[in-house]
């Protein structure tokens, strides 16, 4: 036996081969894209530059424009500061992105659905409750449930 039979082994993929007939499902939204797409599409709405905004927050530029394009995950400071320099709250920020995320939700589960995906189910309780629990603070509050 020569030594070039012996070196010889089966390569096994680390992640499997994507099936040419399975459809293509859109990816999990991450948080920090939802955030970012928020941020750019009301900068753009009001017309203003990313040097407007990341001087009135007090960010470098560089910065602001990798948060709009999901490429940073912002902390909350930097958020609330990109947020106030637009003429927006935290709250409407994360309602807004909030917002995208159940759309999109919705939209990847008829999606999985369609396709024979898996599917969560979410158990209800009382009214005015999701999976057995009631919502706090004042009533006609916000509620996200993805």
């Amino acid at each position: 036996m020569s030594i070039r039979v012996t070196n010889q082994a089966d390569v096994i993929p680390l992640r499997p081969l994507p099936a040419a007939a399975a459809p293509a499902l859109p990816r999990e939204p991450l948080w920090r894209d939802l955030v970012g797409e928020v941020l750019r599409r009301e900068r753009q709405a009001q017309g203003r530059t990313l040097k407007d905004i990341a001087e009135a927050a007090r960010i470098s530029m560089p910065y602001l424009s990798e948060v709009e394009r999901g490429l940073k995950e912002a902390s909350s400071e930097v958020l609330a500061a990109a947020a106030q320099a637009l003429g927006l709250r935290l709250a409407d920020v994360l309602a807004l992105a909030g917002e995208r995320l159940v759309s999109l939700t919705a939209a990847r589960s008829r999606s999985m659905g369609a396709a024979g995906g898996r599917r969560s189910v979410r158990s209800t309780g009382p009214a005015g409750s999701v999976g057995g629990m009631r919502p706090s603070g004042p009533t006609g509050g916000v509620l996200l449930a993805a």
